[in-house]
């Protein structure tokens, strides 16, 4: 297992990264949005990587890698901003939005590795569309909880579905690099 810390280590460092490259060119803007916008756009990434997996042809020359990191990304911004709230103007400065995204990936990699502990590492034996329909799966159950105002009767709560989706997309881009290797 400590193989796995590692490999998602060095993913989380990339995603990290291209987040504070969009930090530099766009600033907090994604400050505003409400949590069924980032929803959304985690929907179109993982409906995205579906038709990817599933369309035999590309009018687009790109794989899953870029899709999957957006997935990571917005849903560690929809976990600050179920942290913070949502704001009328972009209010973070790259100090604190580091911070934040620190903070959440810390937090979220501790669920996986207590998960992964109990689990066995049986994701490692699963397909990439499975990690992707487990995305989607999870991605509709938070729609419902949001439609539900965020109530739940015995469910988990939103922030959990975030964080299992940031889960598995970490868990694809370690697959989709072993299997280039």
């Amino acid at each position: 297992m400590q193989q796995t810390g590692e490999q998602y280590d060095e993913v989380i460092a990339q995603c990290r990264t291209l987040y504070i490259n969009k930090m530099k060119d766009y600033g907090s803007a994604w400050r505003i949005l409400r949590l069924p916008s980032l929803t959304d756009q985690i929907f179109i990434k993982a409906q995205r990587i579906r038709q990817l997996q599933e369309n035999e042809t590309r009018k687009v020359d790109e794989d899953e890698v870029p899709e999957f990191m957006g997935i990571v990304n917005y849903s560690l911004m929809a976990l600050i901003q179920l942290e913070k709230g949502v704001v009328e103007q972009p209010d973070l400065d790259m100090k604190e939005a580091k911070e934040l995204y620190d903070k959440h990936i810390g937090i979220t990699k501790s669920l996986m590795e207590a998960k992964n502990h109990d689990y066995g590492e049986a994701w490692r034996d699963l397909r990439i569309s499975s990690l992707t329909d487990l995305i989607l799966q999870k991605l509709l159950r938070v729609k419902q909880i949001e439609d539900n105002r965020g109530k739940t009767l015995v469910s988990e709560g939103i922030d959990a579905n975030y964080q299992d989706m940031i889960n598995y997309a970490v868990f694809a881009l370690i697959l989709l690099k072993e299997n280039k290797s």
